[in-house]
């Protein structure tokens, strides 16, 4: 082909990705759908709605979404969750009985053998694969609290799977014979920047009442291809079965985790309960992990293990977000429980001390998009950066709002008299670092006296969201609420998130850092703390010649030839 006819080919192909690009962006009636372009937005608040009910009770264990409908040596509560990429999938289920009582015996896990059977036809299975399977125990010797213990757990890793292709499956023993009922899934697509999930599902803070059940259903619905659980995460897994046993799950850890036991023992129902691809992804820790869906790179961090710039889970984080390839992937999407940036009076500046440990990493590796719970409400910010405006900052969204027993979140920090102390509130990991703002209508204040102007909208109603990718640089974000009539048309909060990568280059970083350095062969100093030689690929910040950018080196050799020149300059 002749170079003139090539050119107007890939002009042809411009004008036409532009043309879908316009149409994307209008919404399916016409009407125009905004772009984080067209920000940063005024506030808005869309308050409480008084016809409706703050919350409901949990579902009562006899409740038909509740109740166990097989015998205890069929698998129950089957979920299914992703590795790190499409070659791989977790099924898991539960068989055998819980017990709940003062006396409670465990369970034998090797008494029931963890199978699976699957393959690309239906009732047709070329591959068998075994797992492992585990039992966990609450133990509580305390007046009036009752011990519990779990039924056998099964994990069961699937490999070998092709990208974008449908598989169907049965678990359970073949030896009793105790095999479930066939279901199926479909496998993500290889990573690729033309290559998206149909639909991700966003929940958080779901718990087992009503309100859980409408979010479930709309979810439903929405028919997801993915979900993510952004921490308070609701255990009854009967309850979510419809969803998870044919769309994958992926979890994080929130404070109801918890559950702290005698003997200082937390996040057991955690830990055994569900399949994290931790291996995969190199952080050999549940509490924190990545994984790859098409053109989208998931981070899922850990809030209530240690966050510490010298910490595992920094450095751990550093290295995985380095080995992203954004010509590859675009998209990086991080999520964990509590929100760094939250203006209701609930939780409010809880995790500081996080948000001043990671946020310059999430910034300088140019994070889009951030998921939260926590808040049992829904917010959504305007892209930025240490509570400052900036076009290159992530979209934080707390989306807490599935609906548990502890009611939706109604008051404002910056409504009159409910600003709280800041010992109010006080995290269940960490310290507390509160900040007065240096600079804005807030400056030398804890709290704003109106909405902040980082807060784009906010309402306190129960619901969930979805993201679909569009392409690498657009993606819709939807916000349903439980209390509307179910309709694509009809959001509570709908918007364009736009990546800007010509702007927002993923090396560099333009805001101010408290970042120092000394000299040739002595470790680097950050926030007084010592940041070792062997932190992943050697990564470390300075100030390079009194400018106030901060500069990433992916060599010691090379920053100290920097540093080295900065002296002699």
């Amino acid at each position: 082909m002749e170079a003139r006819n090539v050119l107007t080919l890939l002009i042809a192909i411009l004008v036409l990705a532009q043309a879908a690009a316009t149409f994307a962006v209008m919404g399916q009636s016409g009407g125009a759908i905004p772009t984080t372009l067209e920000g940063p937005f005024e506030p808005v608040t869309r308050r409480f709605d008084p016809s409706l009910r703050l919350g409901s009770d949990d579902l009562p264990m006899d409740h038909p979404r509740l109740k166990k409908n097989v015998t205890s040596s069929f698998p129950e509560q089957i979920s299914l969750a992703l590795s790190t990429d499409p070659s791989s999938m977790w099924v898991s289920w539960i068989t055998g009985d819980s017990q709940i009582g003062k006396n409670v015996t465990p369970l034998d896990p090797s008494s029931v053998a963890s199978e699976v059977w699957y393959g690309t036809e239906s009732g047709k299975y070329a591959s068998r694969q075994d797992g492992r399977s585990a039992v966990y125990s609450q133990l509580y010797p305390f007046e009036g609290l009752l011990n519990y213990t779990s039924g056998i757990i099964h994990h069961v890793r699937l490999e070998g799977l092709e990208p974008g292709t449908t598989y169907y499956f049965k678990c359970g023993d073949s030896s009793f014979p105790a095999v479930s009922d066939e279901y199926s899934f479909k496998t993500m697509p290889s990573s690729s920047p033309n290559a998206y999930p149909s639909r991700i599902a966003v929940i958080g803070d779901l718990g087992l009442t009503s309100n859980s059940s409408t979010t479930i259903d709309h979810v439903i619905q929405n028919d997801p291809a993915l979900v993510l659980m952004v921490g308070d995460l609701t255990y009854a897994n009967q309850f979510m079965e419809p969803l998870t046993s044919r769309v994958p799950m992926m979890v994080i850890e929130g404070n109801h985790e918890i559950e702290p036991q005698v003997d200082g023992i937390t996040f057991q129902s955690y830990l055994t309960r569900f399949a994290i691809p931790s291996e995969e992804s190199r952080s050999n820790s549940s509490f924190y992990y990545s994984f790859n869906a098409g053109g989208v790179h998931f981070v899922m961090l850990g809030a209530y293990v240690n966050y510490n710039i010298t910490g595992a889970q920094y450095s751990w984080l550093m290295d995985d977000l380095h080995r992203v390839d954004r010509s590859l992937i675009p998209w990086v999407v991080a999520a964990w429980h509590p929100p760094w940036y939250n203006s209701y009076n609930s939780h409010y500046q809880e995790f500081e001390c996080m948000r001043q440990e990671m946020e310059d990493l999430l910034y300088q590796y140019k994070v889009d998009i951030v998921f939260n719970g926590h808040v049992h409400a829904y917010e959504r910010m305007n892209r930025v950066y240490n509570y400052t405006l900036d076009p290159c900052g992530p979209v934080y969204i707390t989306i807490g709002d599935g609906g548990n027993i502890e009611k939706v979140d109604v008051d404002f920090a910056d409504d009159p008299g409910k600003c709280p102390k800041p010992e109010d509130n006080k995290p269940e990991f960490g310290g507390l670092c509160p900040l007065n703002f240096s600079s804005g209508p807030a400056k030398g204040k804890f709290c704003w006296s109106k909405q902040p102007e980082w807060s784009a909208y906010r309402e306190s109603s129960f619901g969930h969201g979805i993201l679909e990718v569009v392409n690498s640089t657009y993606a819709l974000w939807t916000w349903h609420r439980n209390q509307d009539a179910y309709k694509e048309d009809k959001p509570g909060d709908q918007i364009f998130i736009v990546r800007q990568p010509g702007l927002c280059s993923p090396t560099t970083k333009r805001s101010s850092s408290r970042c120092s350095s000394i000299g040739k062969g002595i470790p680097i100093i950050y926030r007084n703390s010592i940041i070792q030689n062997d932190v992943a690929y050697d990564l470390a910040c300075c100030f390079v010649w009194h400018c106030r950018e901060m500069t990433v080196f992916k060599s010691m050799d090379l920053l100290n030839v920097v540093l080295q020149l900065h002296r002699t300059d």
